[in-house]
């Protein structure tokens, strides 16, 4: 069965974007995975194809209409997969979830806009809530190209060698190991003299070691995460 994902917005011209390029649109235009996208609007129950109203109690934006919303989800999704809703609320998006959601039929991703949607919809459906960080988006349209783009990349066959995809930074609990290429000297500074030794093993334990360094530098609440983990295994 193909991987396919529906995405509900009220911007589908937003789709694929990014999405249709490289890797990820290569595969698309190959048949690997399938996208659809589904204009909420088009669900709108006035001449004005209004989607969104005032917040009760007052404030400042709009709210995008529960009855609205509903209808646009009770057209498109199918519930082979989960429903996702892209929302600053949600819990942060890693890639082992990404890499769940590669391995399932695909989701369907409900994006918000203006000021958010009425709590009922939400109360009601239970979506699943995602969240790329701790920042807020002017609408999840680019969350769920983020999303998509981390599911689709972890495929089988989009990326190319499995073992480039397992070596990438969160794949061991790590960052990634830094990466060199040619001209071996640039601007007076020079490639690491290990990975031009032909010595797999050195070259192995030195990218180790880089990564592992990185990660303690730089996120040091991964390195705590995996030092648990690694005490919890003994």
């Amino acid at each position: 069965m193909t991987w396919s994902a529906i995405v509900l917005t009220l911007f589908p011209e937003m789709f694929p974007g990014p999405l249709g390029h490289s890797l990820a649109g290569r595969a698309l235009d190959a048949g690997v995975w399938r996208l659809k996208t589904v204009d909420i609007r088009a669900f709108a129950r006035d001449k004005h194809a209004s989607v969104d109203d005032t917040p009760f109690g007052g404030g400042a934006g709009m709210v995008m209409r529960a009855d609205v919303v509903s209808d646009a989800i009770h057209a498109a999704w199918d519930r082979r997969g989960p429903l996702i809703h892209l929302s600053p609320r949600g819990r942060p998006l890693t890639q082992r979830r990404a890499a769940a959601l590669a391995g399932g039929p695909g989701p369907t991703l409900l994006c918000g806009r203006y000021e958010g949607i009425d709590q009922r919809l939400l109360d009601a459906w239970a979506p699943e809530e995602v969240s790329l960080g701790d920042f807020v988006l002017s609408g999840g349209e680019p969350a769920a190209l983020a999303l998509l783009d981390a599911c689709v990349r972890l495929l089988p066959g989009v990326a190319g060698k499995a073992e480039s995809v397992r070596e990438e930074s969160f794949e061991s609990g790590l960052l990634e190991y830094p990466h060199y290429t040619r001209p071996a000297v640039w601007a007076g500074r020079a490639a690491p003299e290990v990975l031009l030794s032909g010595h797999h093993c050195n070259i192995r334990a030195w990218r180790q070691a880089r990564a592992e360094d990185i990660t303690r530098t730089r996120r040091p609440d991964l390195w705590a995460r995996r030092a648990e983990n690694e005490d919890r295994r003994r």
